[in-house]
């Protein structure tokens, strides 16, 4: 392989993941997963952490972590809004620094991502 093909413009190199791993052995990975399952789509009964838009939680040495997320739909309502949400509720977790929250579209949510509770609680298992 050379080594400008992993820089090509024309999509990610293959089996690159689609979506970043999150910082899963940090200490503050899973107050922050808490705080994002107190975080709900208003159109939705389902927190936004089972219902798989939150597809990366990335939490430096220094204690500042950045959320990659998505919405259900471009068009959500609430799509100027929920980052913001989602930003107040991580930054209140105990230890945090700063919190960064970035809106993606790729790839995009489909009902495959929420988890177990969240097809149960909306009727789909």
């Amino acid at each position: 392989m050379s080594a400008d093909a992993s820089t090509r413009s024309d999509g990610p190199m293959e089996g690159t993941p689609l979506i970043a791993p999150s910082t899963t052995e940090h200490e503050l990975h899973e107050p922050v997963v808490e705080a994002c399952r107190g975080v709900f789509d208003p159109e939705i009964p389902v927190n936004i952490f089972d219902l798989g838009l939150v597809y990366t939680i990335d939490i430096n040495p220094e204690n500042d972590v950045r959320v990659i997320m998505t919405l259900t739909a471009p068009g959500c309502p609430v799509a100027g809004e929920m980052p913001g949400w989602v930003a107040d509720a991580v930054s209140a977790v105990p230890g945090v620094r700063t919190v960064d929250v970035d809106l993606t579209w790729e790839p995009p949510w489909g009902m495959e991502m929420m988890s177990d509770e969240a097809r149960l609680e909306l009727g789909f298992m």
